[in-house]
């Protein structure tokens, strides 16, 4: 059994902050729980506007507080996310996300991530990210 609070989570090096300070992720579960998948809550800041392409993972994502949106970029389409919505990336799907209000969204990803991983240039994360 795994038992870990976010709080102390926050305290280790689970606590990733962006380079460009457009997000943080606490990493509760990882590669090496050995679950199959890999579970964050992850803070997008008010303001936050970027591209990412997930092309090495499956994302699901569940916002738990804020709003913004998020533009699939294959035809420009634009849902509004708020407490209570879910978006799957399940096509990989290049996307933007913008945060109208700082947003607090519970994260899976499929392969686990390691635990170092920030997105690189295409907006994905590697797949031989260091580990914690």
């Amino acid at each position: 059994m795994i038992v870990r609070t976010l709080a102390e989570a926050n305290q280790t090096n689970r606590r990733i902050v962006s380079p460009d300070n457009n997000w943080e992720s606490t990493r509760l579960l990882l590669k090496e729980d050995n679950m199959g998948f890999s579970f964050h809550i992850t803070t997008i800041y008010k303001g936050a506007d970027f591209q990412m392409h997930y092309q090495n993972h499956l994302e699901s994502v569940y916002c738990v507080a804020g709003r913004g949106e998020i533009v699939r970029l294959e035809d420009n389409t634009v849902f509004p996310i708020e407490a209570g919505t879910i978006y799957v990336l399940d096509k990989h799907d290049k996307h933007i996300l913008r945060a109208t209000e700082e947003m607090t969204m519970a994260c899976v990803f499929n392969p686990p991530l390691n635990g170092k991983e920030v997105h690189n240039k295409e907006g994905a994360y590697e797949l031989d990210a260091e580990t914690l």
